[in-house]
């Protein structure tokens, strides 16, 4: 490898992407509210206001898709990236890369598509800026999205919160998302239904989190349930049972996971037998030579959630339109001896046969541009 150039890996979100942020980024811009590393930035802005911030570009090739297109997706991106935070989008920028000779009328089909998908999600584009550069500088269309979510007073989401005992929820199937830009790129035709799972996550995390207020009225009722608090702001703490909400896209779920593990230094056991994926998804990443658990994910969430309350969002998840097919797939195990190849950090899976593998940060680009 050449570590003298940026390669195609360094876009992927795995071990390549996360060693250029460590070594050269992060030394550059540390501050606290970077070195989170969550989905985006918590800031303080006095009077006890907290806003989420977040940006994304997007990329992905094809720009059109089954299930959505570049717009739609760069829409949702940010709003999913915000309420993994805990936020409640509210404004989004949109900035335009174009290529010299793009068709207007693929331009209006995605900014058409990116008001709607502004108007599902219940945000406003209130800033932008378009460029423009020579024919073959760029392809077609590329869109940098950036977002404010306000924090409801006592949520604290991070991936650095999972604790022992704490259950992994999914809110669908995986790898949908990532099949379909490989079949679409490569024009793979199958029978099948397939399509990007692109989709706004915020009114799903708000049913998540006004569970949780139930739940801390629930307990505020019984003095023999004793939880952690947030020290910072106990009085209000309702979100203390749901830890860290994260959206499994470039990576999939595996380096999401890994992330999540490597932040709150545990370790996660997920079940194969567990993980909710559509057969015809299975089939096309058996023939093709993908693992699912690496394919990226553009409308799902994952949940590490107490024990005690992980039904009663497992609920309120499926109750949303697109978590249907939610599912427990793991749980947090803490560390009791780091000697011990089986009892250190990190992700590892179930298989249906009893046995355990490690499930490793995403090394290498398996798909550009799918995102």
């Amino acid at each position: 490898m050449d570590k003298n150039r940026i390669l195609l890996d360094h876009g992927s979100g795995g071990k390549i992407a996360h060693s250029l942020l460590k070594e050269m980024i992060l030394p550059l811009f540390n501050n606290d509210m970077l070195s989170r590393l969550d989905d985006g930035a918590i800031i303080n802005i006095g009077t006890g206001t907290r806003i989420a911030f977040s940006t994304d570009s997007y990329v992905v090739d094809p720009i059109f898709f089954p299930g959505g297109n570049i717009g739609e997706l760069a829409i949702n991106g940010t709003v999913n990236d915000i309420a993994m935070c805990g936020g409640d989008p509210k404004y989004i920028s949109a900035a335009l890369i174009l290529e010299e000779g793009f068709s207007t009328d693929d331009l209006k089909i995605i900014l058409n598509s990116m008001a709607e998908a502004a108007k599902k999600a219940g945000v406003f584009v209130v800033t932008g800026d378009t460029k423009v550069v020579p024919k073959g500088k760029a392809d077609k269309i590329f869109i940098n999205t950036s977002g404010l979510g306000v924090i409801p007073k006592g949520v604290n989401l991070s991936g650095s919160n999972a604790k022992a005992g704490d259950k992994v929820i999914i809110s669908g199937t995986i790898a949908d998302h990532g099949i379909t830009i490989l079949s679409s790129r490569e024009n793979l035709k199958f029978d099948s239904d397939i399509k990007s799972d692109t989709a706004p996550l915020n009114q799903m995390v708000k049913r998540i989190l006004n569970q949780s207020l139930i739940d801390k009225r629930v307990i505020e009722q019984s003095p023999t349930d004793k939880c952690p608090t947030d020290s910072s702001n106990s009085a209000s703490n309702f979100n203390y049972r749901v830890h860290v909400l994260r959206d499994p896209t470039r990576g999939g779920v595996g380096t999401t996971l890994n992330e999540i593990a490597s932040q709150s230094n545990v370790r996660i056991n997920i079940w194969e037998d567990a993980l909710p994926i559509k057969d015809s998804v299975r089939g096309m990443c058996e023939l093709l030579g993908f693992d699912p658990l690496y394919l990226a994910n553009e409308g799902k969430l994952l949940a590490v959630v107490s024990p005690e309350s992980t039904n009663r969002v497992l609920e309120a998840i499926r109750q949303d339109e697109y978590g249907k097919d939610a599912a427990i797939i793991g749980e947090v195990v803490g560390i009791e001896n780091s000697d011990k190849p089986l009892e250190r950090s990190g992700v590892f899976l179930k298989t249906s046969i009893g046995g355990f593998r490690i499930v490793d940060m995403l090394t290498g680009e398996q798909l550009p541009r799918i995102c």
